[in-house]
């Protein structure tokens, strides 16, 4: 008995320390990341995130799990894995039903691997990457980055990881990466949305979303850097637009395009002491999808048809100026920033010359730049409920950060909130009853295109070399166009979180 006690430890020693070998041969290296976050919506107190002042506040406690496997196999060839499991404490539930602020978060049953569960049923590990590189493919000097990956430019402006979502965003990609002194050139394939295979080639590849990009990147210009982006998301089906076949097959007789072609520029750096970015991005394409009914607050008649077609033309810009003060302990810094996002009025989408002029802002980290209770994510896709019914937005933002003492930092923004376009020219946009209404008190609420303020207190905490403390507040004062815009009545609502990220 001891004899075979002793044989399987020697077994086990044998494995372990021979994996390690392995490992140690093929310059494998392991990650991990325990990033979890409590949520507290209206504190306990009515008036939630729901903007609903009847109802009360509620709370719950999201975690993201990951383990990175990163090999270097030889000087040609690296591969990179990461598993991810991404739930909510006491349910099992995936995360995408409530990784943000947002009032879904799933079944409530415990269902999968709550503590009442004596057989653990979780299957929510995924793989969020997984890809190979190849350097100097074929002989050229491009690196190719084939796989499951997540794919940023520039500052999450186009493309983005979404950064703040609990699951986080990937592509299925092929990039081509070249780099030569300043100069950093990508271009690359993804495909965004597979139909499937039913044997009628057509059909199939037609009902697919498919993405191209390119972007350039060059260095020492004007104390900073340029990007230029080119972006062409070819969507014949329409299945990224409200309107959209969802990933049915369609036909020409059916399609609603949501092509768009998204070219510009981006401009950062810091001169004479003041950190700047300028941006702008223009859009072309179809907008079959996005333009039909959604636009017109569900009225097709007024809007487009698949027989019509609806042209893009959109634009937006933003511009940012920060000045960082001479202080060595507290770090004080100040930002002003603008940023707009063109939208359509009725008389765009009239019959025969429809012309949708909402910016869709693709795969961008929304998170980052319109506040963080996340109310307006998606804009000019449609009639996105977090969006702004194609009317666009305005963002004017004064940001303030501090260091109070040594590991801490303090952050405070405010955010003043505007339809691109007024609201007295949209009437049917999803806008209910608000234009040529008199309130109460004989106030013409269409003259405003105000849709509220935001402010967003953050505390930031490095705890030590493998943990960051995150605590936040956020509150945001809703406005009469917000209001009937997103059918709530609530005045306000409060957000507040606790998050601690954990790396080794």
């Amino acid at each position: 008995m001891k004899k075979n006690i002793y044989l399987f430890a020697a077994l086990i020693l044998t494995a372990l320390f021979g994996g390690a070998e392995i490992a140690k041969a093929a310059d494998v290296s392991i990650g991990v990341q325990i990033f979890t976050r409590y949520v507290l919506n209206g504190h306990g107190t009515k008036g939630g995130n729901d903007f609903d002042d009847r109802s009360e506040g509620s709370d719950f406690i999201g975690q993201r799990t990951v383990v990175d496997v990163k090999a270097n196999i030889n000087d040609e060839t690296s591969a990179f894995i990461q598993l991810q499991s991404n739930r909510q404490w006491g349910s099992g539930e995936v995360g995408a039903n409530y990784n943000d602020n947002t009032t879904n978060r799933g079944s409530t049953s415990g269902a999968n691997d709550g503590s009442f569960q004596v057989n653990d049923q979780d299957s929510s590990v995924g793989i969020h990457e997984a890809y190979f590189t190849l350097k100097n493919f074929a002989g050229l000097p491009v690196d190719a980055k084939v796989g499951r990956q997540e794919i940023i430019l520039d500052g999450h402006r186009i493309f983005g990881d979404t950064l703040w979502t609990m699951g986080q965003n990937s592509h299925d990609a092929v990039r081509l990466t070249h780099k030569h002194d300043n100069i950093t050139i990508n271009a690359g394939y993804m495909l965004a949305l597979e139909h499937g295979v039913t044997g009628n080639a057509a059909v199939d590849n037609q009902s697919d979303a498919e993405d191209y990009f390119f972007h350039a990147n060059y260095k020492g210009i004007l104390g900073g850097q340029l990007s230029l982006v080119y972006n062409f998301l070819q969507d014949s089906c329409g299945n990224t637009g409200t309107n959209g076949a969802a990933g049915n097959a369609c036909t020409n007789a059916t399609a609603l395009a949501n092509d768009i072609h998204t070219i510009g520029f981006r401009q950062a750096g810091q001169m004479f002491g003041i950190d700047y970015r300028g941006e702008y991005y223009h859009q072309l394409g179809q907008a079959d999808s996005d333009a039909l009914a959604s636009q017109m607050g569900g009225d097709a008649a007024r809007g487009t048809s698949a027989g019509i077609g609806a042209d893009r033309d959109a634009y937006m810009f933003g511009v940012r100026v920060g000045k960082a003060f001479n202080n060595v302990q507290m770090k004080p810094s100040l930002t002003l920033w603008y940023d707009y996002l063109s939208g359509t009025k009725d008389s765009d989408l009239t019959d025969g010359t429809a012309t949708y002029k909402s910016f869709n802002t693709v795969f961008d980290t929304g998170h980052k730049f319109y506040g963080l209770q996340d109310l307006f994510l998606g804009i000019g896709g449609g009639g996105s409920t977090k969006g702004t019914s194609g009317l666009g937005l305005q963002d004017i933002a004064i940001k303030a950060k501090v260091s109070p003492m040594p590991g801490w930092t303090a952050k405070v923004d405010y955010h003043w909130f505007y339809t691109a376009e007024g609201v007295q020219g949209n009437p049917d946009a999803g806008m209910g009853g608000l234009n040529n209404t008199v309130s109460a008190t004989g106030v013409d609420r269409n003259r405003s295109s105000a849709l509220g303020n935001e402010l967003d207190i953050t505390l930031v905490n490095k705890y030590n070399a493998n943990t960051n403390v995150m605590i936040g507040f956020s509150n945001y004062t809703t406005t009469a166009a917000f209001r009937d815009l997103r059918g709530v009545r609530g005045d306000g609502a409060n957000w507040a979180y606790l998050q601690f990220d954990v790396k080794f």
